[in-house]
């Protein structure tokens, strides 16, 4: 009860997993339901490496939700079996799962996927089919019959077409997930965004600046590591290193004349000072360390889990 007798708002709040195939824009919704950039996007395989908790409050609920690794089936490194293992241990205790897919587009990759939601370990839970892209659809006519198709292959809780780039669709998304959230105390205080570190996500903002301006260049074999963090007032003096398989890679990362490295660098740096709203000096350096996505000693010192 509150001080005037009347009873006391209950609170909802719950963990709600984002999951699908690489390159679903899984990411990309993510940063839009929280309303600010925590987990970086590139159009590369592998962006997402690592289980990102991203939180928004709005009035009495509390959404938690985690954004997973795209499901590997194409290669079998440490690597991989690592992500795939985050992906099924993000399943594990969450309230709600959004299985994004591509709006009229349903394949081998995607159909993985939801096997692992059909598993006994998910029986109960509610799975939202997230029809993303759906502005990228040519003809409109043909998502019926397409989700009519869908509803076939599993009973979803709610089928929700949308763009994740459309500030109305997301909040359309939110108010549809709430109900399915339980009646309890927030994980987090109210102004929390995410889990995890400023170091955490000055590193990732370097590896997704170095995979997006490598492009199809760059294997996916390479990661980012925060090497020194200090704090001088408004200041942050940061040093990464940038890590790879090969010389090869090496001369691709660092580009013509140091260029490449130095973009990289620049880039990063604006968006760090953006996120950490402070003057950021930057250094990267990079460093060959061959066959490390298959050595799972190499995987747990550089953060994968």
């Amino acid at each position: 009860m509150n001080p005037d007798g009347e009873p006391a708002a209950r609170t909802r709040c719950g963990l709600i997993a984002i999951v699908g195939r690489p390159n679903v824009g899984k990411s990309t919704l993510l940063n839009a339901l929280v309303g600010q950039k925590i987990s970086i996007t590139s159009r590369k395989a592998q962006t997402t490496r690592h289980r990102i908790v991203g939180v928004r409050t709005v009035d009495d609920t509390q959404f938690v939700f985690v954004d997973t690794p795209g499901f590997q089936t194409r290669h079998s490194s440490a690597l991989n079996r690592t992500l795939n293992r985050t992906v099924v241990a993000s399943l594990a205790d969450v309230d709600v799962v959004l299985f994004v897919v591509e709006a009229g587009k349903f394949g081998l990759d995607d159909a993985k996927v939801l096997a692992l939601l059909q598993g006994d370990a998910m029986k109960g839970k509610p799975v939202l089919l997230v029809a993303n892209k759906v502005d990228a659809v040519q003809r409109k006519a043909d998502l019926l019959p397409w989700l009519k198709g869908m509803a076939e292959r599993h009973a979803f809780a709610e089928y929700v077409p949308l763009s994740a780039r459309k500030p109305a669709d997301v909040e359309r998304l939110l108010g549809i997930v709430r109900p399915y959230l339980p009646e309890q105390p927030w994980f987090y205080d109210a102004d929390a965004l995410t889990d995890r570190s400023e170091r955490f996500l000055a590193s990732e903002i370097v590896r997704e600046k170095l995979f997006r301006l490598t492009g199809d260049e760059l294997p996916y074999t390479s990661t980012v590591v925060i090497e020194k963090w200090e704090e001088e007032g408004q200041l942050r003096r940061i040093a990464a290193t940038i890590v790879v398989d090969r010389d090869a890679h090496k001369a691709i990362v660092i580009g013509e004349g140091g260029e490449r490295l130095k973009r990289i660098g620049t880039e990063a740096r604006q968006d760090l000072e953006r996120l950490l709203d402070a003057k950021v000096f930057l250094e990267l350096w990079v460093k060959v360390r061959s066959g490390w996505a298959d050595r799972e000693d190499h995987l747990r010192s550089y953060g994968y889990e």
